[in-house]
């Protein structure tokens, strides 16, 4: 079963499900899961909370329910472990950039950059955890949870099918993946890590044996523009106010939470490869990076990885 949500798509294949689970229950299941995260966290939606936050004036205080408190923990996790290179507060610097829905790209002036950037980061914010009270200290301040929102989706999702004590199944959406048990051949879930190709889908460039856990990839490879003979991606790094222009092409994490899979290929992204490895083998994170070299690919893969690799997948 599948469908539309959160402007990409979702798939469900699962098996063994107790008789008395129907499969009008199973998606009722999934929907309630993926109505929570749009009513939350979906920017795009103007009535929802994080649309509501950010609309806000400066000192305004807004409580927020325990679902996006779970998930704006996890991003500044995420934000002090990269030393600013993961910020979910870029919304004004995408926007600059004209990565936003707002319209075409632009190589904004310098200074204008340096001004944006003052209403970035999340040392803007007033957190208090405790009575989940949150308000920005810069007026153009706006959050973007949408490398951690499908991926909470993914995770909720399969909460509520172990709740009903489906014990195989593989759910996605929009390339974010959670899987449990076996699949229908009996064994491991496979996940093909793609080939990257800026023009059209590629081939596939490894394999993934995978099961009860969750598994992301993140990739500048299709979303990009260059000017004056420089490629640059559509991921801003927060510290200098411009677009990434390293040698990263794409990176899968492979993590029990495909929320945190979700965040950390993203993070991982926008660090390069050379901290990222390097970050990946401290955190003991199963990461699988393809850089760019020249007109070949490079590939990395973490000590963790090695263990979901399938045979001739590196």
């Amino acid at each position: 079963m599948g469908g539309a949500i959160f402007g990409t798509t979702w798939s469900l294949t699962y098996l063994g499900s107790p008789d008395e689970v129907s499969p009008a229950e199973v998606e009722s299941q999934i929907g309630a899961a993926f109505a929570l995260v749009n009513e939350s966290m979906n920017h795009y939606d103007p009535a929802s909370l994080i649309s509501e936050f950010n609309a806000l004036p400066a000192q305004t205080p807004i409580e927020v329910d325990w679902d996006f408190t779970y998930v704006l923990s996890a991003a500044l996790e995420l934000t002090a472990a990269t030393r600013g290179a993961y910020d979910v507060s870029v919304t004004a610097l995408s926007d600059l950039w004209g990565f936003g829905p707002e319209g075409a790209k632009q190589f904004p002036d310098p200074v204008e950059i340096e001004m944006t950037r003052a209403q970035v980061g999340l040392a803007q914010l007033d957190w208090e955890s405790t009575t989940r009270t949150l308000s920005k200290r810069a007026p153009g301040l706006k959050l973007d949870f949408s490398s951690l929102a499908k991926g909470y989706a993914v995770d909720l999702g399969a909460d509520a099918l172990e709740d009903l004590d489906i014990p195989h199944f593989m759910l996605e959406v929009g390339g974010e993946v959670r899987v449990r048990g076996t699949s229908p051949r009996g064994d491991a879930w496979r996940i093909a890590v793609e080939r990257p190709d800026a023009g059209a889908r590629g081939g596939i460039q490894a394999a993934l044996a995978v099961s009860d856990t969750g598994i992301a990839t993140s990739g500048d490879y299709r979303n990009f523009f260059e000017r004056d003979g420089q490629r640059y991606s559509h991921l801003i790094d927060p510290r200098s106010g411009y677009p990434i222009r390293h040698d990263v092409v794409s990176v899968t994490v492979v993590h029990g939470s495909a929320m945190m899979a979700d965040a950390w290929a993203t993070a991982l992204t926008v660090i390069g490869s050379a901290e990222a490895m390097v970050l990946a083998e401290e955190r003991g994170l199963a990461v699988y990076l393809l850089k760019r070299s020249g007109d070949t690919l490079e590939v990395f893969s973490s000590t963790a990885m090695a263990q979901w690799l399938a045979e001739g997948g590196s």
